[in-house]
C-alpha cells in the first residue's frame, strides 16, 4: 500500500522565511549615509582591515567580464570506505563577473526585482561586488537500490537539475557582505537515474533500480530564494580568517541558519570570495571569483539549521510514492565541513572537502548521518 502524505503547509512555509529574513535586518544601517564606492581596494583599508589586503585588489575599479569558471564533482565514494547513499552525487558547473550576470540563462533581473522587494539592493550601505551563475544536477538515494518497489522506511530517491544566479554586496568598513541567491530547477526527472545507472554500468557498480519512485517522479517545477548576512569577526589575522554567517531561505527549501567557518594558510583572496558555508547539497550559491596567485589554505566550518521543510524528503505538490511528513523528519540538523585548497600561480585552482550533516529522518533505515566528499576545479582570470 502506498504511503501517503500531507502536502506541505505553505503559510508555514512563509511564516519560516519572514523568521529566518528578520535575523537578518541589520540594526546599524544609516539611510542618510551615502553607498562606499565600488573600487576594490576599500576592501583592503588598512583602518580597518584585521590583516593585509591582498596585493591583486588594488588592481581593478569594477568586476571582470569573466571573473572565474569552476567544475564541481560531488560523490559519497569521495571519502572513506564504501558509502553509495543519501546525498549520492552532485555535477555543477558556474562562472562569474558581468558575463555571467548577462548570459541568456542568467536570472539576475527576476533577483534583482526580488532583492529590491524586500529592501536588500544596497542594504547596510553595500555595494554590489560580484554576480554568478550556476547549473548542476545532484541526486539522493536509500541505501539499498537493489530494490525496485518503494522503500518507506528509507530515504526517497530524489534529484534536482537547477540553474541559479547570485549577488553579492559589500561593505568593507564594516566587514559585512550579504548574498542573495536565486534558484530555479525540476524535480525528478529521469535524467538523474539514468546518468547514475550509466556510470554505475561503466564501472560494474550497482544498478538503482528505484529511481521510478522519486520525488515529483515525471517532472515537477521548483525554485528558491536565499539571503545570507556575513561578518569577518575582529581577531581575523593575516593568516587566520573567522567569520558568522547567517543565512534564511524559502522555496524547496525553508531553513534559517548560523554558522562559524574559518580559512587558516597563505590567504590570498579576499574573505568575502570565499563561502563555503553556503552551500545547500550541490548547489554552491557563490560569486566566488577569486584571484590569480598562490594561496593555500585549510578551510572549515559548523552551521546550525532549523529547518522547515525539504521538498527531498517531503515532496510538492505532485504526490509521490514516498515521502515523509514533517512531524517525521528533524528540524534541527548540525552541519560541518572541511577543505584544502591549492591556487597556483597561474590562476588554477583545486579544492577538496569533506562535509556532513546529522540525520535528517527521526526513524527507521534512514535515520542515520550523511556524509560525502567533494572536489573542485577551478580557473581565475
Amino acid at each position: 500500500m502506498r504511503k501517503k502524505r500531507k502536502k506541505p503547509a505553505l503559510p508555514q512555509t512563509c511564516a519560516a522565511l519572514l523568521t529566518a529574513a528578520a535575523l537578518l535586518i541589520p540594526v546599524t544601517a544609516d539611510a542618510g549615509e551615502q553607498p562606499p564606492s565600488l573600487r576594490l581596494a576599500m576592501v583592503g583599508n588598512p583602518a580597518h582591515a584585521p590583516y593585509r589586503q591582498p596585493v591583486s585588489q588594488t588592481a581593478t575599479d569594477s568586476e571582470e567580464n569573466t571573473g572565474s569558471w569552476s567544475f564541481t564533482l560531488d560523490n559519497d565514494a569521495l571519502v572513506p570506505g564504501s558509502r553509495d547513499q543519501d546525498y549520492t552525487y552532485g555535477l555543477s558547473v558556474a562562472a562569474t563577473g558581468t558575463k555571467a550576470r548577462d548570459f541568456a540563462l542568467s536570472l539576475d533581473t527576476p533577483l534583482g526585482w526580488i532583492d529590491r522587494g524586500i529592501g536588500v539592493d544596497g542594504i547596510g550601505n553595500t555595494s554590489e561586488l560580484g554576480h554568478s551563475f550556476e547549473a548542476g544536477l545532484f541526486g539522493f538515494t536509500p541505501e539499498d537500490k537493489s530494490i525496485a518497489a518503494p522503500q518507506y522506511d528509507d530515504r526517497p530517491y530524489a534529484s534536482l537539475l537547477y540553474a541559479s544566479s547570485s549577488r553579492i554586496q559589500v561593505n568593507p568598513q564594516d566587514k559585512v557582505a550579504w548574498h542573495s541567491t536565486l534558484t530555479v530547477g525540476a524535480l525528478g526527472l529521469d535524467l538523474a537515474g539514468n546518468l547514475q545507472n550509466s556510470f554505475h554500468k561503466a564501472i560494474g557498480s550497482e544498478h538503482a533500480e528505484g529511481w521510478n519512485h522519486q520525488i515529483s517522479d515525471g517532472g515537477e517545477p521548483t525554485a528558491r530564494y536565499s539571503l545570507a548576512r556575513q561578518k569577518t569577526l575582529p581577531f581575523s589575522t593575516d593568516n587566520l580568517e573567522v567569520k558568522s554567517t547567517v543565512e534564511g531561505s524559502v522555496g524547496y527549501i525553508t531553513e534559517a541558519r548560523w554558522s562559524l567557518s574559518f580559512r587558516a594558510g597563505k590567504l590570498r583572496a579576499p574573505w568575502w570570495q570565499s563561502n563555503p558555508e553556503l552551500a545547500r547539497y550541490g548547489e554552491r550559491n557563490s560569486t566566488n571569483s577569486m584571484e590569480q596567485g598562490s594561496e593555500h589554505y585549510l578551510w572549515g566550518g559548523i552551521s546550525l539549521v532549523g529547518r522547515a521543510y525539504n521538498v527531498f524528503l517531503q515532496g510538492q505538490f505532485r504526490d509521490s510514492d514516498v515521502s515523509y511528513d514533517s512531524d517525521e523528519i528533524n528540524q534541527a540538523i548540525a552541519e560541518a565541513w572541511l577543505g584544502y585548497t591549492w591556487g597556483f600561480g597561474d590562476g588554477y585552482r583545486l579544492s577538496y572537502v569533506l562535509r556532513g550533516h546529522t540525520s535528517e529522518l527521526k526513524e527507521g533505515v534512514g535515520d542515520r548521518n550523511v556524509l560525502w566528499g567533494g572536489l573542485v576545479f577551478a580557473k581565475s582570470f
